[in-house]
């Protein structure tokens, strides 16, 4: 068929036109061009209609009164936010509370083994639990009170919530620990939380407490419980250090034996210290209050409640971890509304297992995981057609989104995208995405190939989770959606790098019931991020786009500068460089008596070898990466993407080096929310940066 046939059958207006001409077609075509054209028509005029939007999508926020230029949701009649969304829902025992009240005491929390179905813990079963736990607490000494911390240090799994559930009970704080934080950053929480008793899931994480408190590195530490079973040896050793240690099942059994009512919290009550691991120095300890978790909810169901209700059939699957607030939220609205949580196997490469066999309705990703699904899906399209059938199906989808059509049921869905839909199980409603920047390519197909309503938020954890967050029927991708209803967001002025909120630009400022207390027993730093009018400076830079959605463009706290003075934002660059195809991942690094940039870069290892066929190199990925002439190929291409994204000259780097290993959590060069560590980086990569710099010279 000819192009201007196709484009002709594209518009073709009338079904009954359709069928006939598909008839017409034979057999051999009929996943040619001229049935796509044909269905194509038939896929326009049998449409469903678009699920009115919960406001004008073209202003999205609106301005408070009192000046500062300051923004609030349009879904709000007023300047006031956002605190409850139910009257009787005010703190995070209320919310566990609602959830066996309109479960009916339905499941609640899930596991499975290897190749085995999930298995379930009802509401009442967990909330008993809960309780039992909470009372042996109490039995032992502690205190049911907001300054009384206990420590959790397990993936995420049944236990996990119940632990919690039993702080909340008697009005306790919890604080998480987890692995990849480091064994010095561990007991560093230990101490500052004054953690006398840690729950583990593992007898390995409580041999590695048991190591800091012989040491003499964690005195106050003195009872462990493990989740898992566990040898007497393990008893034996915590005794001779003075350290007692119990079974889950032990401490379920004193508290069954003595029992006590529980003592919940008020809103206003510390609920968890979450700490952040950061980038530098010793993690921060943010105070999170049953208030600021409770809003943050409330301001996601007052967001979706026009698109998306969750009712006890919903199923969340349960992987990011517990120990971040994002993960935290969401499972905060699940329990709400009495749905159910699967929880994976433990080990991320059995997710898409887990996936197929719990059939999630609601699946939080991030963006690394988003960014392998993309990777995986076109790898597996190795023909020229194949490629071209998911970009024309994807693009007739995203025409649908544009008009705010969300569905998995079209011709596209069912010839196309249906093995994408039931590798997640086939019956996922709702996805959100946080906590890092994803590309809008990659967003915007993932939309049209799963068929879901599909939400991107921005926030930090000192602000619980989410300040800001795609509204239901704007599914356009490149901003992280206008102010929940539980926060105002200000811009404020960063003269020295040209941002100003007059213009529309700025760091971004936060305020509401959703923004954190301040950190555990360090006022300089909470004097850092809370100004004295209560606003939460976050370090990003943002800017406002005409519908009132916000735009993150920088990143204030890593900026430095050059020789000549010019400020560098390094963030901003990796950002465009990672746009080339050959890139997985760079570090841009910059000094201050250097008149340049230099980077640290690490190939895709698929298209650095398809690189290295065309050009006549041959080699092994690591023996490419130390090629010279391929090095400058890679390094043209990153300079012409930077001109291309408008980098001025000074933002270009100079000369780059090819690192084969790529920066993980696991050789401490991301943090456990996968930010580079560039203080790390920078001293890891120093031989390669200072050898840069002398061959500049030369």
């Amino acid at each position: 068929m000819q192009a201007h046939e196709l484009f002709r059958h594209l518009r073709m207006p009338e079904l009954g036109d359709v069928r006939q001409y598909v008839r017409t077609l034979p057999t051999n075509t009929l996943m040619g061009f001229g049935a796509f054209a044909a269905l194509t028509t038939y896929w326009y005029a049998t449409r469903p209609k678009a699920l009115k939007p919960p406001c004008d999508l073209a202003m999205q926020s609106v301005e408070v009164e009192g000046g500062e230029h300051a923004r609030r949701s349009s879904l709000l009649s007023s300047d006031e936010l956002l605190v409850y969304y139910y009257d009787d829902v005010r703190t995070v025992y209320d919310i566990f509370q609602r959830g066996v009240q309109v479960s009916n005491n339905g499941p609640c929390l899930g596991v499975r083994k290897p190749n085995q179905p999930y298995e379930w813990i009802s509401y009442k079963e967990a909330l008993d639990r809960a309780e039992c736990v909470g009372s042996a607490l109490l039995h032992r000494g502690f205190k049911p009170s907001h300054v009384q911390y206990i420590g959790i240090f397990s993936q995420n799994r049944p236990e996990w919530v119940i632990i919690e559930q039993a702080c909340y009970a008697y009005s306790m704080v919890v604080v998480p620990l987890y692995d990849t934080l480091g064994t010095e950053a561990i007991t560093y929480i230990v101490n500052k939380a004054d953690l006398s008793l840690v729950f583990c899931d593992k007898p390995d994480k409580a041999k590695l407490l048991l190591t800091s408190v012989e040491k003499g590195e964690a005195p106050i530490l003195n009872t462990i419980v493990i989740m898992e079973s566990f040898g007497m040896d393990l008893v034996e050793r915590g005794k001779k250090c003075g350290v007692e240690v119990f079974s889950m099942r032990e401490i379920e059994e004193l508290g069954r034996a003595h029992r006590q009512k529980p003592i919940p919290p008020k809103p206003e009550d510390l609920a968890i210290i979450c700490f952040t691991s950061g980038t530098t120095g010793n993690p921060k300890g943010a105070m999170i209050t049953h208030q600021n978790i409770v809003s943050n909810a409330s301001a996601f169901l007052r967001t979706t409640e026009k698109t998306f209700s969750v009712c006890p059939d919903d199923v969340l699957i349960s992987f990011l971890p517990l120990a971040h607030m994002f993960e935290r939220i969401v499972e905060c609205v699940i329990l709400c509304h009495g749905a159910r949580i699967g929880f994976f196997q433990g080990d991320i490469r059995l997710l898409m297992d887990d996936l197929k066999t719990l059939q999630p309705t609601v699946f939080p990703v991030v963006p690394r995981l988003l960014n392998r699904m993309f990777d995986k899906i076109f790898g597996q399209a190795d023909t020229t057609i194949k490629r071209w059938m998911l970009d024309f199906a994807s693009k007739r989808k995203e025409a649908e989104l544009k008009s705010g059509i969300v569905r998995n049921n079209s011709f596209w869905d069912k010839v196309v995208f249906r093995k994408i839909q039931a590798s997640l199980g086939g019956r996922v409603k709702l996805m959100i995405t946080g906590a890092a920047p994803v590309s809008a390519s990659v967003l915007t197909f993932l939309r049209t190939a799963l068929g879901c309503q599909f939400y991107e938020g921005y926030g930090q954890t000192e602000c619980t989770a989410a300040c800001s967050l795609s509204l239901p029927g704007d599914w356009t991708a490149g901003h992280v959606g206008a102010p929940m209803p539980c926060s105002i967001i200000k811009l404020v002025d960063v003269q020295e790098m040209n941002y100003l909120a007059a213009k529309g630009e700025g760091e971004v400022c936060i305020k509401g019931p959703n923004v954190f207390r301040g950190y555990l027993k360090d006022p300089e730093k909470t004097a850092e991020a809370l100004d004295k009018d209560g606003w939460l400076h976050t370090g990003d830079i943002g800017k406002w786009l005409p519908n009132g959605t916000l735009k993150i463009i920088d990143r204030k706290k890593h900026i430095f500068k050059l020789a000549q003075g010019e400020y560098i934002a390094p963030e901003k660059i990796e950002n465009v460089y990672l746009r080339c195809e050959a890139l997985a991942q760079v570090f841009v690094h910059g000094e201050s008596l250097q008149a340049f940039l230099v980077a640290i870069v690490v190939p895709d290892p698929e298209t650095l070898r398809n690189w290295a066929k065309k050009k006549g190199f041959e080699g092994s990925y690591e023996e490419l990466c130390k090629n010279k002439e391929l090095k400058n190929y890679v390094l043209e291409d990153m300079v012409r993407i930077g001109k291309e994204s408008g980098l001025k000259s000074f933002e270009q780097v100079k000369d780059i080096a090819m690192h084969s290993e790529m920066f993980s959590i696991e050789n401490g060069l991301l943090t456990p929310t996968l930010k580079a560590k560039r203080p790390e980086l920078r001293k890891y990569f120093q031989s390669q940066i200072n050898e840069l710099y002398a061959n500049a010279k030369m």
